[in-house]
């Protein structure tokens, strides 16, 4: 088993998030837009790292935030009100219909959606494959790429720069297999291709989305102690927790090459911790 290692890209900008952001900050700049514009939750992976892209790349950013103004912000909106960023709190149906407030003056924004999935997104996703290609011995036959999944955009990149070629197995995050058809959307939308070489694994999401449960977050520790990678409880701990227990229950074939994506998400281990704690 190969770990692409996403998470050491960058301090701010690492794992998927980078991915999804390469080709959108460029479409904002090309476009002449000074403010980036995008959704999240209090503890979201994505409002971090557009926060930091925005300070780095010299853009606003407005973050609409699902459900109420906390009293006390907890370590990721600490990060983003640091970096410059504006911003909002929506009640959670407000949210759901993505209510941007009349305040905003959207014709100098780049609306980048929740997660950062779109089709540029996807785009900058399907590198990982290219690079991995790249980086593992000449000739290696890899026979499974496997990637944690939430809104299922750098599921979509990996599968469709794999051409059904290898098979692509998407650890969904959520409780649900709502993924897959918005992953075949995406595809769809933007390949305008169907894809055959992948499958949804809905069996570790832990009870649904920053659901946890001690086993979880024993697996992540010892992991951690054990190969020197850290993981976050939320997406690449779920999956990694998956791949050991399909390996023990005999799902993939003797002398397999698998490819396991390391997304990043590490920035969420301390607002996790705040909560909740525990994970070393």
């Amino acid at each position: 088993m190969y770990v692409k290692r996403d998470d050491l890209i960058d301090a701010h900008l690492s794992g998927n998030k980078w991915r999804k952001l390469n080709y959108n900050l460029r479409e904002a700049i090309r476009l002449e837009k000074p403010a980036i514009l995008t959704f999240g939750g209090a503890y979201s992976n994505h409002i971090y790292a557009v926060a930091a892209a925005g300070r780095q790349f010299g853009l606003k950013t407005i973050g609409i935030i699902r459900g109420e103004a906390p009293k006390e912000y907890g370590s990721t909106l600490r990060f983003a009100s640091k970096c410059g960023m504006k911003l909002h709190f929506l009640s959670r149906s407000a949210y759901r219909e993505k209510t941007i407030p009349q305040d905003i003056d959207l014709s100098s924004c780049y609306i980048l959606p929740e997660g950062g999935t779109n089709c540029l997104g996807l785009k900058g996703c399907k590198r990982i494959v290219t690079e991995v290609q790249q980086q593992i011995p000449t000739h290696t036959k890899i026979d499974y790429w496997c990637t944690s999944s939430g809104t299922g955009g750098t599921a979509s990149g990996i599968i469709s720069a794999l051409n059904n070629d290898s098979n692509a197995l998407v650890f969904s995050a959520l409780k649900g297999d709502f993924l897959k058809t918005d992953i075949q959307k995406l595809l769809e939308t933007c390949e305008a291709k169907t894809y055959n070489n992948w499958q949804l694994i809905t069996d570790y999401h832990f009870g649904g989305y920053a659901k946890f449960k001690p086993e979880l977050i024993e697996f992540i520790n010892q992991f951690k102690s054990t190969t020197g990678i850290p993981l976050d409880p939320i997406y690449t701990g779920k999956m990694f927790y998956g791949i050991f227990d399909l390996l023990k229950k005999g799902f993939f074939e003797k002398g397999s090459t698998i490819v396991a994506v390391h997304t990043g998400g590490l920035q969420g281990v301390a607002g996790f911790n705040e909560r909740f704690g525990g994970v070393h």
